[in-house]
């Protein structure tokens, strides 16, 4: 995932910078689980981004309740990741999640800015949906019914398809996911949640209790991040890897040096 590696970047070049430590970047691990478990048995010494809804529903198991703050999350997070040897970090500072969008001139020309703002045109509207979220449980269309309203008709689609149709006026909404470079692009208007239905997927990072014993300078160097990268930037990031076809590596150290932490 393009997102984990240039922050897994902007991480080992913070802490190369700041420390005499060196860092190496163990790529590919796959899903959240699959690195926590690499934590816990001590295969890895921190996680570049873990994802506070995704940790809460698929490591401990613990399912979101609409309602729920970021705040209660990573609370509960921090806690139950303690007893696991693990220190659950604040946030980057962005949340990469579900989200609705529309084209800027549908947004100005009918002054929509949330979702709920779409209500009386629903029933004429054509969405572009992940073909996962449609069936999904918790989150996926049959709930977001029941909160907000059904569309008039959906198009399941790879999530690729979904930003260039709506950009192409193929569409009128489409689902994405809100870190995503494509909506910088195709310069596409995000939704606001106003009704909280998504979780809050923030970003954080988590190191072992062991490894900030034996590294003590880690995790001040780490927590010089916190709220410091915004949705926008991750997109920009995003997009500079993705469309723009530069290295994690050399986005990573353009953000460092842009934002003086290499001062």
């Amino acid at each position: 995932m393009t997102e984990s590696e240039i922050i897994a970047q902007i991480d080992k070049q913070m802490i190369e910078h700041y420390t005499n430590y060196h860092v190496t970047i163990i790529p590919n691990l796959g899903s959240g689980v699959v690195t926590y478990n690499a934590q816990r048995h001590h295969m890895a010494d921190m996680s570049a981004t873990r994802y506070m809804a995704t940790d809460q529903e698929t490591v401990l198991h613990y399912p979101y309740r609409k309602g729920q703050t970021t705040k209660n999350i990573y609370h509960h997070l921090k806690k139950q990741f303690a007893k696991k040897g693990i220190d659950y970090l604040p946030s980057y500072g962005f949340a990469d999640t579900y989200c609705w969008m529309i084209t800027q001139k549908t947004s100005k020309q009918k002054n929509i800015k949330t979702i709920g703002q779409l209500k009386p045109y629903a029933n004429s509207l054509k969405a572009g949906i992940d073909p996962m979220w449609e069936n999904m449980k918790g989150d996926g269309y049959k709930n977001f019914k029941k909160t907000y309203f059904s569309f008039g008709s959906i198009y399941p689609m790879q999530a690729g398809l979904v930003y260039q149709a709506l950009a192409h006026n193929k569409l009128d909404i489409g689902l994405g996911y809100s870190t995503d470079g494509r909506i910088k692009d195709y310069n596409l208007k995000i939704l606001k949640d106003n009704k909280n239905f998504f979780p809050p997927f923030e970003c954080s990072p988590a190191i072992n209790f062991s490894t900030l014993h034996k590294y003590p300078k880690l995790k001040n160097v780490i927590l010089k991040l916190r709220n410091k990268i915004s949705l926008k930037q991750m997109q920009y990031m995003n997009s500079q890897v993705d469309s723009h076809f530069k290295s994690t590596k050399t986005v990573a150290h353009n953000f460092l040096t842009k934002n003086n932490y290499f001062k």
